[in-house]
């Protein structure tokens, strides 16, 4: 996997760029990826990137959009509010997180 340079991190990557190593990702780099993407993270963003950080370990894959909403309690209006476009690609990528299943 190709390493690349975000701030002051060295972090290892796939092909689209999404982080690949779980225990690489921290809130700085969070917020550094976000503003890649044009996203400032709010405290809304924070509630569903840290729903995906916390039920990645438990389950070995990226969470989807259904059960963020579902789990979370995230209207999945808000989360395209949130992360507009392909939320549960952007956040993934922002939680340093595999791309989810299904996505394109």
């Amino acid at each position: 996997m190709p390493v690349v340079t975000i701030g002051p991190a060295e972090v290892h990557v796939d092909a689209e760029g999404f982080l690949t190593e779980y225990g690489e990702w921290t809130e700085e780099l969070a917020a550094q990826l976000a503003a890649q993407i044009g996203i400032e993270l709010t405290d809304a963003h924070w509630k569903a990137i840290s729903f995906l950080r916390a039920d990645y370990p438990q389950r070995g894959e990226t969470a989807t959009l259904r059960r963020v909403s579902t789990l979370a309690g995230i209207p999945i209006k808000q989360l395209f509010v949130l992360f507009p476009g392909k939320p549960a690609k952007k956040m993934a990528y922002i939680a340093g997180l595999p791309k989810p299943r299904g996505c394109v």
